[in-house]
């Protein structure tokens, strides 16, 4: 009898032993194996959350399909209390220990939302988006003027989020007067910038700031790094330029910045200004009359008068000769990098093609026959925008 009862006993033992082994090997196939995500989602990871409220939010979002097993597997690696606050991106197929990597590996959201401040040539705006998983876009839900427009529903609730990421880009171009008066209506922001610094000390670029930031701490942030840039290009300047030091490469990748916005074109124009350098001829550039009007501050909005194209200021180069005393916005690396390294051309002069590019030349006579097509091409215009016919 005691032997029946133990044989059995045995039995029972085995066979639970071999339940248990199939248990924790469909555990171990569950928790490493592939995962039942057929597209991309953005899991959102709420600050303090329990791991057993983003285990069940992970099967309801279809990333996992056991929550249970999701929590043992976080336990035995040592990973239950390591989760991330944040919005993240979670690949299809991704398997449970990929998604316990992700929403514990830590560092910046890698999906969600983010507010970028753009601080244009002519405007600024507030853009507001998403990604979207699927496309690996970002999506714009909301952009604004903040200048002449009250900040939209959609923004402000937002902008309350914790884990919102924000953004200030610069634009090539724009003047040191113009970042400092875009930054003020900067409401994620705080503080003053104590002046505007020197015009093209700022370095055009997109920089990642939290909210509640200094603006002074951008702005010198913005100065560092064109500090850098220019420091980097002029060691690996060409030999031979008609200018001396860093601040007068500046100067030139200023006008060349603000005379053409196709990267292709920048050595071009600058072997152009470069050339009349060497030759002692005057620059004659609009973009440099502009601002002896304006100062940077702000867009002139018309033509020139032919009263301000003969009028004296210390940036007509029309009126003066060679660089003017100060760049006349702030150029980016392309720009400086073009003004370092121009082409080597006889090109002396050029003028808009209507493609959004120019048109070079060596002599007058080829210059004028090349202004000559841009004047017809631009009473085309006219005549097309009079008409209301659209050009190709």
């Amino acid at each position: 009898m005691w032997r029946s009862i133990a044989s059995n006993a045995l039995t029972l033992f085995i066979v639970l032993l071999v339940v248990a082994a199939g248990i924790l090997a469909w555990g171990r196939e569950t928790f490493t194996g592939p995962g039942p995500l057929a597209e991309p989602i953005c899991f959102r990871v709420e600050r303090g959350a329990s791991l057993s409220a983003v285990s069940r939010g992970l099967v309801e979002q279809g990333a996992i399909a056991d929550a249970r097993v999701f929590r043992v597997g976080a336990d035995y690696s040592d990973r239950a209390d390591g989760l991330k606050f944040g919005s993240y991106l979670i690949p299809p197929k991704a398997s449970m220990v990929d998604v316990l990597s992700i929403l514990t590996a830590g560092g910046q959201s890698t999906c969600g939302r983010e507010v970028i401040f753009r601080i244009g040539v002519a405007s600024s705006d507030v853009v507001l988006r998403e990604l979207d998983p699927v496309s690996s876009r970002y999506v714009e839900v909301v952009a604004f003027d903040p200048a002449v427009e009250a900040a939209p529903t959609e923004y402000l609730d937002a902008a309350n989020e914790a884990d919102m990421r924000w953004r200030v880009t610069l634009a090539e171009g724009v003047t040191s007067w113009q970042v400092v008066d875009a930054l003020k209506r900067a409401d994620f922001l705080t503080g003053e910038v104590a002046k505007v610094p020197p015009e093209g000390t700022l370095a055009p670029d997109s920089y990642e700031v939290e909210k509640g930031s200094e603006r002074q701490a951008l702005v010198d942030a913005m100065a560092a790094a064109q500090v850098r840039i220019l420091a980097d290009l002029w060691a690996a300047r060409a030999d031979g330029l008609p200018y001396d030091t860093p601040e007068e490469a500046l100067i030139m990748a200023s006008i060349v910045e603000k005379e053409t916005g196709i990267a292709a074109e920048r050595k071009q124009v600058a072997s152009v200004f470069v050339n009349r350098l060497r030759q002692g001829m005057r620059l004659q550039t609009d973009p440099t009359v502009i601002y002896g009007v304006t100062k940077g501050e702000g867009v002139l909005g018309r033509g020139l008068r032919q009263s301000e194209l003969r009028r004296e200021t210390p940036w007509n180069t029309y009126v003066i000769d060679g660089l003017p005393p100060t760049p006349i916005a702030n150029p980016g690396a392309l720009s400086i990098e073009a003004a370092l390294n121009p082409d080597t051309t006889d090109y002396l002069f050029f003028v808009a093609d209507g493609t959004g590019g120019h048109a070079f030349a060596t002599t007058l006579d080829a210059h004028n026959e090349n202004v000559a097509r841009w004047r017809a091409i631009e009473a085309q215009q006219g005549q097309d925008a009079a008409t209301g016919v659209q050009g190709n």
